[in-house]
């Protein structure tokens, strides 16, 4: 037995100075206040927690790792660590992988790399593609947490732009349907403009100007209206402009059909940042202006954004060269993407228990996760020790992604994830990470 003693525990809305006990995998008990004094002289481990918060790992529902395909520049093994250094233990990966995850054959493919190679615990979404229904339709919803629909450019064959396969996916598949919002038709438009203007080399500026705010409206608005016409349980991945905002309800979580994730990125950075940075915060969506940001963190307080993750996607630096339609789209964040939330609190932008919430239980919630994402006595015990008051300089000598970079290296966060446990395991202890893979596969509840 492991006791972890006398922290701030942050969970389910409120905070208190309790202890946890750790028995195996699980969570055993939670005491407010004394721990009885037979249960300290019981426990092979007693952490001394005092001045630390304890909350819930991190669950991500939106991580792209790379594995298989394009492991140059992240795979499931450097990823799942950088992951649980950042006190996220669970992540749900997305399909856009060489070759894509658009066969359930593929899928178990993924979940067998994931059982040997993965620090964290693991899903993994299916690809859509406008030919691929009955693989859709076979899906094990206890396995699988959704269906990724690319409604926008993707990679391959994943952009799923024919109307009656769209229609066949919103009404036929049961498990819930995860989309990525913008319209392929005004984003075309607009390069072909800004091609004529400025020639084939044209400004990081300018990325959300042609991947524009209109296009993630038409786009989201589109995904809503199918959802609500065929009943669907539909998931609009990161939402990034203040129009979005008016497609989604405050209504509690557990009443909602149509929910809505925010990416950490789009609640740090806004357009400003693009000239200090570049393309290190280009991702699709773009990064918008500091108005659409502020839309965005009001929305997340309100409750009609329901989660926030990262869209971690790692890539080269090399690959992040050129200018908005040559350079790619996509940054690392796993690894900082709590202490940024908290930054954010300490801040008085939103409160340390709503990034609780929205990064573990809302996430369990949403996608009916067994066992996870609370500091509940006998759910698995994914816990994460944070010190509000040790801070943090991000710097390469510290990154821990494969592609070596973040688009946070200079910050100094206010608070240090101390400790990780994943499954009752400590898989990261003062900066530094067993190498062992404790992950284990989620599972979903009906």
């Amino acid at each position: 037995m492991k006791l972890i003693h006398k922290a701030t525990v942050i969970n389910e809305g409120t905070s208190f100075t309790g202890s946890v006990l750790l028995e195996g995998e699980r969570i055993s008990r939670i005491f407010a206040g004394e721990v009885p004094e037979a249960v300290l002289n019981n426990c092979r481990q007693v952490i001394d927690a005092s001045g630390l918060y304890l909350i819930p790992g991190v669950i991500d529902d939106q991580v792209h790792f790379r594995d298989p395909g394009l492991t140059h520049k992240g795979d499931l093994y450097t990823e799942s660590r950088a992951a649980v250094a950042g006190g996220v233990t669970s992540f749900m990966e997305m399909p856009n992988t060489n070759p894509q995850t658009v066969t359930l054959e593929a899928l178990e493919q993924k979940m067998e790399m994931a059982a040997d190679k993965s620090a964290a615990n693991f899903s993994f979404y299916l690809g859509a593609t406008n030919d691929n229904i009955d693989e859709l339709k076979k899906i094990d919803t206890t396995r699988v947490c959704g269906v990724k629909v690319f409604m926008g450019a993707s990679t391959g064959n994943m952009l799923v732009d024919s109307e009656i396969a769209l229609q066949r996916i919103f009404a036929e598949v049961e498990v819930l349907i995860a989309t990525h919002c913008e319209k392929e038709d005004i984003i075309r438009e607009n390069s072909e403009s800004y091609r004529r203007k400025l020639g084939e080399v044209i400004s990081i500026n300018h990325h959300p100007m042609i991947r524009s705010a209109e296009a993630c409206y038409r786009s989201s608005a589109q995904a809503v209206e199918l959802a609500n016409r065929y009943g669907t349980r539909l998931h609009v991945l990161h939402l990034s402009t203040a129009r979005e905002m008016s497609l989604f309800s405050d209504a509690p979580l557990e009443e909602k059909k149509i929910t809505a994730e925010v990416c950490v990125h789009h609640l740090w950075f806004s357009a400003e940042d693009y000239e200090r940075l570049g393309a290190r915060i280009k991702w699709n969506p773009a990064i918008k202006t500091a108005a659409d940001r502020q839309a965005l963190r009001e929305a997340l307080v309100q409750g009609k954004m329901d989660v926030v993750a990262t869209d971690h996607a790692p890539h080269l630096l090399s690959e992040k060269a050129g200018g908005a339609l040559q350079a790619a789209s996509g940054g690392p964040l796993v690894q900082h993407s709590l202490q940024a939330m908290l930054e954010l609190a300490e801040k008085g932008i939103i409160s340390k228990e709503l990034v609780v919430e929205k990064m573990c239980h809302a996430p369990a919630r949403l996608f009916r996760v067994k066992e996870r994402g609370f500091i509940r006595e006998g759910y698995y015990a994914d816990l994460v020790l944070i010190d509000p008051a040790e801070p943090y300089a991000v710097t390469p000598k510290n990154i821990l992604y494969k592609c070596g970079w973040s688009p946070f290296e200079g910050e100094i966060f206010g608070s240090t994830v101390v400790k990780t446990f994943v499954n009752g395991h400590l898989v990261w202890d003062e900066g530094v990470l067993t190498d062992h893979r404790y992950g284990m596969p989620l599972v979903f509840g009906q």
